[in-house]
């Protein structure tokens, strides 16, 4: 007896794809490297934690690296990948998945992304659907308040109101999509699939039923039937599909009974070219940008200053005459620990002015990780010594006398008597 042979089915594939991209997103905010997040943005103290590292929001140019950097790769994926990302990695479609998961477990019918459901039914797939919002709202908030924070304020009611308004907003904004909306945000109003449809070219991946193999189609209409979006894949491309691969599934299943492989298919072009399509002068292009960006990135990243030194001539003292003949100028300086981690620093003068002494808070200096701290002092030295402005170098030493920051300041003789000199 003739047996035909099993489908090769994408389901598993992409139902795994989209629990680990799930849980990624629930996991990374658990994750810690030496003290910092690994992805978080901390309003309170204006920082990033990215990668176990803090940068400050006023590293903006960093900031707008990395958002350049995005742009490059979501042209690249988009290019070589088309609305893949739409079926087997989106958010959206994996939250309507596990909502007409649930439908079904409820014995409500499903086809084409809309459901039929009884009252009770529909009020039970309510609570699952503000279930899902609230526990994505609540991963969200993560990303802002890490979790070994969150619970512990949770726990004893001192949870901010301002992570509590984020997450019923982001929660009821969930709910009213799966609630009400679901396929129907990937079919009128993602505007992902408008940027593919100009973005796409003879390389670009695509699901499709291939003119060539039209002939052997029975119209038996699976392919209808298991499309989320409710299109018919043999009319050729259209917006509404997100590259899923369940008509893809369907039609193998069918065709394995007759000892055939499936019609349709994904391919890289419709040359038959496979992955080679990809090797055209647009894809190579934003390719060579998106490393170079990357590399840029890196490398400002790595050899990012740990602390940073500004300084400024006091704005309300002059210089003046002290008792013993010295003269004292007054500065301000504005000191930021950029590492994640304490730092003990101390001051040093240098430069070719003899006998200047520092006046003011101690010279060692503890500064917390991401700390940032203003210091006022002054600079003495003989009046001798200031026939005319004169260049002194402030530095900041780490522990083990590695030097931090250097900046210049000038030291000026009081204005009653720099006329006469």
């Amino acid at each position: 007896m003739h047996h035909p042979a099993k489908p090769r089915l994408l389901w598993p594939w992409r139902v795994a794809f989209q629990w680990l991209c799930s849980a990624s997103l629930l996991i990374v905010p658990f994750v810690r490297i030496e003290g910092a997040s690994l992805l978080r943005l901390d309003f309170a103290a204006l920082t990033v934690h990215a990668g176990g590292r803090v940068f400050p929001l006023e590293s903006l140019w960093l900031f707008l690296l990395a958002g350049l950097a995005l742009v490059m790769l979501f042209l690249l994926v988009t290019m070589a990948f088309g609305r893949a990302w739409c079926g087997w990695g989106c958010p959206q479609t994996t939250l309507v998945d596990l909502v007409e998961w649930s439908a079904r477990r409820l014995g409500i019918k499903v086809a084409a992304g809309r459901l039929t459901a009884t009252v009770p039914q529909g009020l039970l797939l309510h609570v699952v659907c503000l279930g899902i919002g609230l526990l994505v709202g609540i991963n969200l908030a993560w990303y802002f308040v890490p979790p070994h924070d969150f619970f512990p304020h949770l726990a004893a009611g001192t949870l901010h109101w301002a992570a509590w308004v984020f997450i019923a907003a982001a929660s009821a904004a969930v709910y009213l999509d799966l609630a009400f909306l679901r396929r129907l945000v990937c079919r009128e109003f993602c505007p992902y699939g408008r940027f593919q449809t100009v973005l796409v070219d003879a390389g670009t991946l695509t699901l499709s039923f291939h003119p060539d193999e039209a002939a052997r189609c029975i119209r038996c209409g699976a392919c209808v039937r298991a499309c989320p979006t409710g299109i018919d894949i043999r009319r050729g491309d259209q917006i509404e599909c997100i590259n899923c691969g369940r008509c893809l599934d369907a039609c193998r299943k069918v065709m394995a009974g007759r000892g055939q492989p499936g019609i349709i298919r994904y391919t890289f072009g419709l040359e038959g070219r496979g992955g080679r399509a990809l090797l055209n002068p647009r894809t190579a292009l934003v390719t060579v940008a998106l490393l170079a960006i990357v590399a840029v990135l890196a490398t400002a990243t790595v050899q990012r200053a740990p602390l940073t030194l500004k300084a400024a001539r006091s704005a309300t003292l002059l210089p003046r005459i002290v008792e013993g003949g010295g003269v004292v100028n007054f500065f301000t300086v504005y000191l930021h620990n950029r590492s994640d981690r304490e730092q003990t620093v101390r001051f040093a003068i240098g430069g070719g002015l003899p006998d200047v002494q520092w006046r003011g808070p101690a010279e060692r200096q503890q500064l917390g990780a991401g700390e940032h701290r203003r210091i006022d002092f002054g600079l003495v030295t003989a009046a001798g010594n200031l026939g005319k402005p004169q260049p002194v170098e402030l530095a900041v030493l780490d522990d083990n006398g590695g030097v931090l920051a250097t900046t210049t300041l000038t030291l000026v003789p009081p204005l009653d008597t720099a006329g006469g000199h």
